[in-house]
C-alpha cells in the first residue's frame, strides 16, 4: 500500500465501528505512534479517529527536527529513545523517513544563554548524548551563511538532524492497519460518555463508538476533547509559519538545522533549496493556520544580522501549522486520575514529532498496565492542579 492511496478502510467509511477496545483521537504522528506501538503489542480493536487526513495538523510540517538537545532529563532521554527509533524505522515498522543527521547548531549571543547551555551540555554528555560547545569560528565551519559579529559561542549536537513527519505518520499508519487498526479520517469527535470513572462511549459526525479506553492524541484541539470527558488539558493552540527558498544555484551547502537561540529564527537544507522557520513573538493564540508572506518580513529583519545572505534569498511557498502549547512548554503524558479509562499524550509544545516513538511506546505501556520504560509521572496534567512543580524547558524553538 502506497502513501497516497492509504488508508482504504478508512476513506470508505460512511460510519464508524460500533465498538472498539479503544479510540485514538489523533491522526498525526503521536497517534500513528500510539496506533503502531499498541498493535504491535497485539491489541487488535483499535479505531483512530481523525478530523481531516492523516498528518494534516501539526504533522503536516514539512521537515520536522529530531534531537536529544534538552535541558530536562526526561525530554533527553525520550529525545535519545526516539533518535534510536528514527534510525531503526526502515526495519521498524519498515518506511524511508528521509532521516538526515546533519546535527542541529545553536547560536548563542549572550553570557547567560551560554552558561545555560553549558550546563546542559555537560548533562547531557552526561546522559550519552555527544552534543558540545564550540566557538563562533567553528560554528561558521559548520554552517558558512553565519556571520560570527556578536555570536558569542555555539553547542553542535551532531546526531540530530532532521526527517519528514508525512513519511513517519504513514509508515505507522500503514504498519498499524495492516494489523488491524480502523483509520476513521474525515471524522469529527463531538462527544464523550462516562460510565462511572470509565469511559463508555465516542460520539463522531459519522456515529457512536463503545469503548473502554480513549486516548487523546489531538494536538492543539485537545483541550476540547479532554473538556468532552470533562477533564482539563491545559493545551492553546499557536500559529507556526515557514517559508522555502526557490532553487539555489550552486546548491545550498549541508548545513546543521541551525537557531539563532535569541531570536528562534532557524534555516535547514530543503530537497533544492533552505527551509526558514521563526516563531512570532507577537501571534496570538487561535487555530488560524493561514500562510501569511509578510511574516517573511520579520524573518528577513531577524536574519539580516546572522546570516544575511539568507534575507535576500527569494522564496517559493510556504507554510503554517499549529503548536501545541502548554504553560511550561513540557508535554502532558499519562491517565487521568479521575477517569482511569482516558489516556493523553498532548500538548509537545514543538517537540511531538521528535519524541513520538518513544511516547508511543509510553502510552503503550499505560494503556496494557505495565511499567513504561521510563518515569512519566512528571508529566501528568494533573500539575497544574495540584501545585506540583512544574519542568520547564529552556531549549525551545
Amino acid at each position: 500500500m502506497t502513501s497516497s492511496s492509504r488508508p482504504t478502510s478508512a476513506t470508505a467509511f460512511r460510519a464508524v465501528p460500533p465498538t472498539a477496545d479503544v479510540v485514538i483521537v489523533g491522526g498525526g504522528v503521536m497517534g500513528a505512534s500510539i496506533a503502531f506501538h499498541l498493535a504491535e503489542a497485539g491489541v487488535r480493536d483499535i479505531v483512530v479517529v481523525e478530523r481531516g487526513e492523516l498528518a494534516c495538523g501539526s504533522s503536516g510540517k514539512p521537515i520536522g527536527g529530531v534531537r536529544a538537545h534538552f535541558s530536562d532529563p526526561l525530554n533527553i532521554e525520550l529525545g535519545s529513545r526516539s533518535l534510536r527509533a528514527f534510525r531503526d524505522f526502515p526495519r521498524r515498522p519498515g518506511a524511508d523517513i528521509r532521516l538526515d543527521t546533519v546535527g542541529y547548531l545553536f547560536l548563542l549571543t549572550e553570557e547567560r544563554q551560554e552558561a545555560q547551555f553549558a550546563e546542559s551540555v555537560r548533562l547531557q554528555n552526561s546522559m550519552g548524548v555527544p552534543s558540545r560547545m564550540i566557538d563562533a569560528g567553528e560554528a561558521r565551519r559548520l554552517c558558512p551563511y553565519l556571520s560570527t559579529d556578536g555570536l558569542l559561542a555555539a553547542v553542535h549536537s551532531p546526531t540530530d538532524g532532521h526527517a519528514r513527519p508525512g513519511l513517519v505518520v504513514h509508515g505507522y499508519a500503514d504498519a498499524a492497519e495492516r494489523a488491524g487498526t480502523r483509520f476513521a479520517t474525515h471524522t469529527r469527535v463531538t462527544g464523550m460518555d462516562t460510565t462511572g470513572d470509565r469511559v463508555s462511549a465516542v460520539h463522531t459526525d459519522r456515529g457512536t463508538i463503545a469503548c473502554s479506553a480513549v486516548i487523546c492524541a489531538a494536538g492543539a484541539w485537545s483541550a476540547q476533547i479532554g473538556a468532552m470527558a470533562g477533564l482539563s488539558l491545559p493545551v492553546r493552540p499557536v500559529r507556526r509559519q515557514l517559508a522555502f527558498t526557490e532553487r539555489l544555484s550552486p546548491p545550498a551547502p549541508r548545513i546543521p538545522f541551525t537557531i539563532d537561540f535569541t531570536s528562534s529564527a532557524y534555516f535547514h537544507n530543503s530537497d533544492d533549496g533552505l527551509l526558514f522557520g521563526l516563531a512570532d513573538p507577537d501571534q496570538p493564540d487561535g487555530f488560524d493556520t493561514t500562510w501569511t508572506p509578510e511574516w517573511l518580513a520579520l524573518f528577513r529583519d531577524v536574519v539580516r544580522r546572522r546570516a544575511p545572505a539568507l534575507a535576500r534569498m527569494p522564496t517559493a511557498d510556504g507554510w503554517a501549522g499549529l503548536y501545541e502549547v502548554t504553560p511550561d512548554h513540557n508535554a502532558l503524558i499519562g491517565r487521568s486520575g479521575e477517569l482511569p479509562g482516558f489516556l493523553y499524550a498532548t500538548g509537545f509544545s514543538g517537540h511531538g514529532f521528535l519524541q513520538a516513538p518513544a511516547v508511543g511506546e509510553i502510552v503503550r505501556d499505560l494503556y496494557l498496565e505495565r511499567e513504561p520504560c521510563l518515569d512519566i509521572a512528571p508529566m501528568s496534567a494533573d500539575r497544574f492542579l495540584s501545585g506540583s512543580a512544574t519542568r520547564p524547558e529552556a531549549h525551545v524553538v
